[in-house]
């Protein structure tokens, strides 16, 4: 179903946990992901986010951490919450730039 930016979501028809983890590594939550589009996707948030800054965090998909996203919140409602995944730096430009 297409939300209000046009994003076609992908609900998942089990829960997919995956962790919220700060871009320093300082704080972690357990979370549920409902759905999922190319620019996001809406969360369950286990624990209370209460306190935690929130703004920028990754979404960590795999137990190993190497399956993750870097994302921004969009909007909270109670335990659900929506992110807007951030794009990533184009690496082979940063690579080329470092002298060898």
């Amino acid at each position: 179903m297409p939300n209000k930016r046009g994003a076609r979501r992908v609900p998942f028809a089990r829960p997919f946990t995956a962790n919220i983890m700060a871009i320093d590594g300082t704080w972690r939550r357990g979370c549920t992901v409902k759905d999922v589009s190319d620019t996001g996707a809406r969360l369950i948030v286990d624990a209370s986010d209460h306190g935690l800054p929130l703004k920028e965090f990754f979404l960590v998909l795999s137990a190993t951490g190497l399956a993750y996203r870097r994302c921004e919140v969009a909007w909270v409602n109670g335990a659900e919450v929506g992110v807007t995944f951030l794009k990533q730096a184009n690496l082979r430009l940063n690579r080329a730039s470092v002298p060898h």
